[in-house]
């Protein structure tokens, strides 16, 4: 747990519940931040359809556009956004620049997120344990 220098908390109502542990445990404005930037990458559509296809592929931009119906330019910025986000890493083969879901515990969460809001369950993450 991350410190962020914050002032012991002391509730202005006594409900009879010994709730000062659950305070101590809360997230600070910086974890907060950090969760708020992965659910803004979720509430675009856009996003969600190329973080699926990221999640059970690596594509270029120019499959990534074809597949969402998408010019390349406006594909190219939701992957810079994705991936400033830590949810996806690219790589470099010749000319071609290939995108993938990261390796990372919060991008499978987010993985598995997108497999069970769309009901799918993917065969390539049956050995994790999420």
């Amino acid at each position: 747990m991350e410190s962020d220098n914050r002032k012991a908390i002391i509730l202005p109502h006594d409900h009879g519940r010994n709730d000062s542990h659950i305070l101590e445990l809360m997230p600070g404005e910086k974890q907060c931040g950090e969760a708020a930037e992965i659910f803004h990458q979720l509430s675009d559509g856009t996003r969600l359809q190329i973080l699926w296809l990221l999640c059970h592929s690596e594509e270029c931009v120019c499959n990534i556009a074809a597949a969402v119906g998408m010019s390349m330019p406006a594909v190219s910025h939701h992957l810079r956004s994705l991936k400033q986000s830590g949810l996806i890493d690219s790589r470099r083969v010749g000319k071609e620049v290939y995108y993938t879901l990261m390796d990372t515990p919060k991008a499978r969460l987010v993985h598995k997120m997108i497999d069970d809001v769309f009901e799918m369950n993917c065969p390539g993450m049956a050995h994790l344990d999420l």
